[in-house]
Formats: structure tokens, C-alpha cells, sequence
């Protein structure tokens, strides 16, 4: 029998299906968090990049289960694509009419003041995604290059590079 225009095995399925993605989300979440984190500078940023990515994973959860061995890697790729995205975006000037009566204070990230983060936050997206999938994640350059959609030596160029340029304003030599 139809309930609501879906066949009751097709509810059933559709259960299924949430909850596999809900569990997904419970073991997945803190490290997608960590990885959001690493990639947009702060929590706020990171938690807003995780739940867009999930909101659309979780629309194609049935066919993403289904098609790659690695959800995981699937939803770091989507939210690397989606920092950029976004980082790209607020790169434009945006002019407002009137200025704000009261400037508005941020919340205070409490690795702001380390040497590390801040020379890690001061990278590209690309290069801090591989830095932080290689050393923070632990993935190899094949399992970076799968995940950013790029080629291997993608990976050891934009490796290359972010490690010279930490090396550099670790050093002192702000680059």
C-alpha cells in the first residue's frame, strides 16, 4: 500500500538510508571538524563549511554510499571545492551603504597567537588542503590528489611550495 505517494518498502528504504547517513555523521564528525577547522582558520568558519557539505551529502547519501569505497574522502574533497569556493567569493570587495554603529568583536580562536597556525592560516586554500590532509589527516599523496581532484604532482608542487613558505616565516623570514 501507498502512504503519502511512497510504497511502504520505499519508506523503509528511505529510513535506512538516514540512518546510515546519521551514523555516518556521528563517527565522521569530529574529524571533519578538525580538517574544517585546519582549512578555514577557525571554528565558526569550520562548523558553517561542515554542515553545507553535509546538508548536500546528506540530499545524495544513497547514491554516495553507493559509488565510492570512501565517503569520507568524498566529503573532504566537497569541502575543499567548497573553501575555495568561498574563499574565492569573499576575496570581492563588498560596499555597504552605512558603516555599523558598533564594530562587531570576534570571538577569540584560542590557536591564534601559535606560530604554526598562523603561518598555516596565512596559506592558499589549495596549499594549506594539502598540508593539512598530508600531515594533520594523514593521507598519502595519492589519497590528497584523489580527494582535491587533482594530479599527484599537483600534491608534491602545492606541498613543495606550502612547506617552503612555513619553513620561511617559521624561520622569521616572513614571506
Amino acid at each position: 500500500t501507498a502512504v503519502g505517494g511512497w510504497s511502504r518498502s520505499r519508506q523503509g528504504d528511505m529510513a535506512a538510508t538516514d540512518d546510515e547517513f546519521a551514523e555516518f555523521v556521528r563517527a565522521a564528525l569530529p574529524g571533519l571538524m578538525r580538517y574544517g577547522h585546519a582549512l578555514a582558520g577557525n571554528p565558526h568558519d569550520a562548523a558553517d563549511l561542515v554542515q553545507t557539505v553535509l546538508e548536500k551529502v546528506g540530499a545524495r547519501w544513497s547514491r554516495i554510499s553507493q559509488s565510492y569505497d570512501d565517503p569520507r574522502a568524498y566529503v573532504r574533497k566537497a569541502m575543499a571545492n567548497a573553501h575555495i569556493s568561498r574563499w574565492r567569493r569573499r576575496r570581492k570587495e563588498t560596499l555597504l551603504a552605512e558603516f555599523p554603529d558598533v564594530p562587531a568583536v570576534p570571538e577569540q580562536d584560542r590557536l591564534e597567537n601559535e606560530p604554526v597556525w598562523q603561518a598555516l592560516r596565512g596559506l592558499p586554500p589549495r596549499q594549506r588542503a594539502v598540508v593539512v590532509l598530508g600531515y594533520y589527516e594523514g593521507l598519502s599523496e595519492s589519497e590528497i590528489a584523489e580527494t582535491l581532484g587533482v594530479s599527484g604532482g599537483t600534491v608534491k608542487s602545492q606541498s613543495s611550495k606550502a612547506l617552503t613558505t612555513l619553513r620561511k616565516r617559521l624561520a622569521g623570514g616572513d614571506v
